[in-house]
Formats: structure tokens, C-alpha cells, sequence
């Protein structure tokens, strides 16, 4: 019972706690790359641990209710983890593009040389 109620509010948490690693990465003006970096690995850290923990209550109800009998439970099948992994694939390569596109391209075509 309580494991029910505890999955959405998990869940919620590992949502925000995603949104604050794009925030960092991506959101935050002024700050050179190696702050960012600092700063967006710090707060990945914190997310991946919430998600981590998201995950067991996960797979905690699974075993008490009975669907993860039929099949070999792994942590990584859950959907916090699910949304870990991807939503950290996408950032990395937003990261890696937007790194790229900062110091190799030239959005402006008013300079004069």
C-alpha cells in the first residue's frame, strides 16, 4: 500500500531531479564551460542517486505484488532508470552539439574582420 503511494512521488522526484541537470547544463547563463560542467556533474550525481532509489521502490512493489515472479527482476527493466539512462544519453549529446557549436561556429554575420 504505502509502495503504491511511494511510486508516483518517486517517480516525480526523478523527473524534477532530471530537469535540474538540463537546467544546469543548458540554462544558465554566464558561466564558462568548466563551471557548467562542474555544476551540471554535481547535480547528475544527485539525480542519478534519486533515480537509484526510485528504482528499488520501483522493483520493491514489483516483488510485493507479484509481477516480477514470472521473469527475472533487474533494476535496470524500471522505469526510473529507463528514464535515467535516456534522458542522460540525450543530454550528453545536446551537450556535446551545443560545446561544438559554441566554440567552432560563428552565428553571427555582422563581424568585421
Amino acid at each position: 500500500m504505502i509502495l503504491d503511494l511511494a511510486k508516483p512521488v518517486a517517480l516525480l522526484l526523478c523527473i524534477l531531479s532530471l530537469y535540474a541537470v538540463f537546467h544546469a547544463a543548458f540554462l544558465t547563463p554566464g558561466i564558462d564551460l568548466d563551471q557548467k560542467l562542474y555544476t551540471s556533474l554535481i547535480r547528475l550525481a544527485i539525480a542519478a542517486s534519486i533515480c537509484i532509489v526510485s528504482g528499488l521502490i520501483f522493483l520493491e512493489s514489483d516483488r510485493e505484488s507479484g509481477r516480477g515472479a514470472t521473469h527475472d527482476p533487474s533494476i535496470f527493466k524500471t522505469l526510473p532508470i529507463q528514464l535515467f539512462c535516456s534522458a542522460l544519453t540525450g543530454m550528453v549529446i545536446l551537450f556535446i552539439v551545443s560545446w561544438y557549436l559554441e566554440t567552432h561556429v560563428i552565428f553571427y554575420r555582422d563581424i568585421n574582420p
